[in-house]
């Protein structure tokens, strides 16, 4: 029997599913899910590195940043403003945290020296009793030298609109764009991801600052190449089931036949006789019928 004739099995309705299934599994772990991780493990990198070589640079005048609209991988890194605050220019970020406990983030304008307006980042301060606003102190006024990081506006979140509240703007996320907006003020951004600047503890004005993430690339690549072996693993599985399907076929064709009785088994009780026929043996018909289900209609 030709190698195409023991194969026609593949083209019942039971191994065609698998067969699909298989391929589309291993198809998305190597398009699609491998990619994903490891893409997140090459941002988190790159992003872990920035940090590590921002933690001892010295920082530089945030105005070399401005002034270069090609300057790349500017986020973390650590720099100086001189100028002074805008009166009037707090706005809260609602929904965050400090030391686990509810919080709020206040922002404010700062112009710089040659008239250009940053945002600021001033950092956290606790909500009172979980819920209400703080008293929030004013920044100092007049001429300030600032030390910070910048980082890179985080965009807007969907359905969360500006908002004003016990007296305070209020917004859900530090969008330098949606800020602009809020203040009525275009706002200078650094490029190329529409920074602003985040203070450093004990700088004039400022509060807890946000905690550095962890060094830690995360288990991102061990997923990745989790996925690479599952899209692997799953054709050598479907291949080793038809194998086994070849194996288990070739046995049946091979095993010797039972010996079928010529006669009928009688029992005799007195004087009549019971005739018992002869077990018939199971087609190959029969067998496979029973291990896939009678396909014939």
């Amino acid at each position: 029997m030709s190698l195409l004739r023991r194969l026609t099995f593949l083209l019942r309705p039971s191994w065609l599913i698998l067969a699909v299934i298989v391929v589309a599994f291993a198809y998305l772990c190597f398009t699609v899910l491998a990619p994903w991780q490891l893409g997140k493990n090459t941002s988190t990198s790159h992003r872990n590195d920035l940090i590590a070589a921002s933690v001892n640079a010295a920082p530089v005048d945030i105005t070399t940043l401005l002034n270069d609209p090609e300057a790349r991988d500017t986020e973390w890194r650590r720099v100086v403003a001189t100028g002074s605050y805008v009166p009037g220019s707090t706005v809260l970020e609602r929904l965050q945290r400090l030391n686990d406990s509810p919080a709020y983030g206040v922002l404010a304008e700062f112009r710089l020296d040659d008239g250009r307006t940053l945002l600021i980042d001033r950092g956290l301060i606790a909500a009172v009793d979980g819920a209400r606003i703080p008293p929030i102190a004013e920044p100092p006024p007049g001429p300030q030298r600032l030390e910070g990081r910048i980082r890179k506006s985080e965009g807007v979140i969907p359905g969360k609109d500006p908002m004003t509240q016990d007296g305070y703007r209020q917004v859900y996320s530090i969008d330098t764009g949606q800020l602009s907006a809020v203040y009525g003020t275009p706002l200078t951004t650094v490029p190329p991801d529409g920074g602003f600047l985040q203070l450093t503890d004990g700088q004039p004005g400022a509060f807890s600052p946000p905690p550095l993430p962890q060094l830690d690339a995360g288990p991102y690549l061990s997923y990745g190449l989790q996925w690479i072996a599952f899209g692997i693993m799953a054709p050598l599985g479907l291949g080793y089931f038809v194998w086994a399907e070849l194996r288990e076929r070739r046995r049946e064709r091979t095993a010797p036949a039972a010996p079928v009785p010529t006669e009928p088994v009688s029992a005799t009780t007195g004087s009549d006789a019971v005739t018992t026929p002869a077990p018939e043996k199971p087609s190959n018909a029969d067998r496979l019928a029973d291990r896939y289900g009678n396909t014939r209609r």
